[in-house]
């Protein structure tokens, strides 16, 4: 008895996907950058952001197993999952979806303020990625584009949340560096694709290596430059009381070039998760930008 319900909770981790969680720093970012970490009332308003938008993901991720299972279960590594190998049934996906939707309502009613707004943003996100797992993410290039605005939205929520207006820069910075990572998973697609003969998603056939080199490199330009507008806006050190804001720039650039070569030379970029949790060499890049940026706006 006591291992069939450490199976099953395991299985619904396995479906929740906790570790993915970790994308939804975003939502924190606004308050991080915006020079407001210090104040408990936008701490608690970020972090209750953050919640609402972890058990959002996760009834997506249900969601998206539920719609994928027959494709899943032909595919050699998939099929592993929950849905596909019938640890779980489709209804119990079902019912976990429902419930982290709950959970995710439930948990932005405990805002006191912008409530409304980010309750609304935060059901945009959760329509706009059914429609990715039902239709959109079959079309080459918007898929990326989805993905990469999803990451937006997370970021205008915290944004509202905690009263911290963003800026221009930082909000296309977002959108590039996240468009930037989405292509390069797209590449190791590409890459099993050429290796195998098949296409591990229905629009890998519209993408090519030349194509994806392409994308990669035009992303990563323009976003280093959209952070180096960022930080010598006027109106961000203004905000943030300081002109230092540029010296955080070698870090970004840094990260790129890490991230280029993981993709590029070790073909390992499919899931950014765990190159952040598994990189050390990304960690300490990671640190180094935070701690340095922290130093700048608050010390």
């Amino acid at each position: 008895m006591f291992n069939a319900q450490c199976s099953m909770i395991k299985n619904v981790l396995h479906l929740i996907r906790p570790q993915q969680w970790l994308k939804n720093v975003f939502v924190l970012m606004p308050m991080f950058f915006g020079g407001s970490l210090l104040d408990r009332g936008a701490i608690y308003a970020s972090v209750i952001t953050f919640l609402a938008f972890c058990w959002i993901a996760s009834a997506v991720y249900c969601f998206n197993d539920i719609v994928d299972v027959e494709y899943d279960r032909r595919h050699p590594v998939k099929c592993h999952r929950p849905i596909a190998s019938g640890a779980v049934s489709l209804k119990q996906a079902y019912g976990l979806m429902i419930l982290m939707f709950i959970l995710s309502a439930a948990t932005i009613l405990l805002l006191k303020e912008n409530m409304l707004l980010v309750g609304g943003i935060l059901l945009f996100y959760f329509v706009l990625n059914l429609a990715y797992c039902v239709w959109l993410k079959q079309h080459a290039i918007v898929d990326v584009c989805v993905i990469a605005f999803g990451f937006v939205l997370r970021l205008i929520a915290g944004g509202e949340a905690s009263g911290v207006v963003l800026s221009k820069w930082i909000v296309l910075m977002t959108f590039l560096i996240t468009l930037f990572m989405s292509f390069a998973k797209r590449r190791d697609d590409v890459i099993r694709m050429e290796e195998t003969g098949e296409a591990p998603r229905k629009n890998t056939i519209r993408y090519s290596l030349p194509f994806i080199n392409q994308a990669i490199t035009i992303t990563a330009s323009v976003t280093m430059v959209c952070y180096i507008m960022y930080t010598v806006s006027p109106e961000v050190a203004a905000r943030a009381n300081t002109e230092y804001l540029y010296l955080t720039t070698c870090f970004v650039l840094v990260g790129l070039l890490r991230y280029i070569q993981l993709t590029v030379v070790d073909k390992r970029s499919g899931d950014p998760t765990k190159i952040m949790l598994r990189d050390r060499f990304t960690q300490i890049v990671v640190v180094l930008f935070t701690l340095t940026f922290f130093f700048i706006i608050y010390m």
